[in-house]
């Protein structure tokens, strides 16, 4: 087979690439055909070469008439040019660039790009659930998972039954005053009441499948006002009643410190066998022995 291009005087032979499917998209673990169709040559042994490129780097898949790195147990060579890729992983999304060398032709190489995508699909998601709110009180409800690709999109569930995106569209939440954001599947009630009591759950969705987090209980109370005032004036009660307490103790003296007068001087003691006398005339005292040598 060759390619005829007429311009004036001349004749041109050139290689020509084709495929079935430039943007194939495959579930993580399944395999894929990435498309490369020789549509004209007129060598008969051209040279083919696969490389992947991903995050701007490129390397080899096929070169040398053999795979090369991880795809050397999981890929091969289809009809001469197509690429099969087994038991894909969310890291063989990339783009593959098949090219053909055939020597023989006028222009002597060409290439086409296949873009693969490896759709993943969700983890059961994290969801977070305040379990009490009071009445007219903010709740926000978050539910979030990062492995699958495509990005998910999230869905709120009361008691089984989903919850509306838009509550103007469906009369049945008008009264409710919530938000919900599909996209980062936070789910923001602005002022709860009673109604909004319930079991909730979300589901994580993708084009490769959904997963779902478990219920999770959401309780709504009234505030008992009378209640709360009550136990202010309780505690305010025994405030005054400590300090009246205190009040009486200090003036009892319970708390007073004990002081040392001029009477509570203790002579010091006598030696043993030694006494002090004082005279009449004299101001002083004289040692008078109470034993005989």
């Amino acid at each position: 087979y060759y390619l005829l291009f007429v311009f004036p005087g001349c004749r041109l032979l050139a290689v020509e690439l084709t495929s079935s499917n430039t943007k194939p998209v495959v579930q993580e673990f399944q395999s894929v055909e990435l498309s490369c169709i020789i549509k004209s040559t007129v060598t008969p042994d051209p040279r083919i070469e696969w490389k992947k490129i991903r995050d701007g780097e490129t390397s080899y898949v096929f070169f040398d008439n053999k795979m090369q790195g991880d795809f050397v147990t999981r890929a091969e060579i289809l009809s001469r040019t197509s690429l099969v890729i087994k038991n894909t992983t969310r890291m063989d999304t990339a783009t593959y660039r098949c090219e053909v060398a055939a020597p023989s032709d006028t222009k002597t190489i060409d290439e086409i790009n296949i873009q693969l995508t490896v759709q993943v699909k969700p983890m059961t998601p994290r969801c977070t659930v305040p379990k009490a709110v009071p009445v007219g009180k903010t709740a926000s409800l978050h539910c979030h998972e990062n492995e699958g690709y495509p990005k998910s999109t999230y869905s709120w569930y009361r008691n089984s039954e989903p919850l509306s995106p838009d509550t103007k569209s469906n009369a049945k939440f008008q009264n409710s005053s919530y938000t919900l954001n599909p996209t980062t599947g936070t789910l923001v009630f602005h002022a709860v009441h009673k109604g909004d009591t319930g079991r909730y759950s979300c589901i994580a969705t993708n084009d490769a499948g959904f997963a779902k987090c478990e219920e999770q209980e959401m309780e709504v109370y009234d505030l008992n006002i009378g209640g709360i005032i009550g136990g202010v004036l309780v505690v305010l009660a025994v405030l005054v009643l400590i300090t009246l307490g205190i009040c009486c103790a200090y003036r009892r003296g319970y708390f007073a410190n004990s002081k040392e007068s001029g009477e509570s001087y203790k002579t010091p003691a006598k030696p043993d066998g030694v006494n002090y006398i004082r005279t009449d005339d004299e101001g002083d005292f004289r040692h008078k022995s109470s034993f005989v040598i």
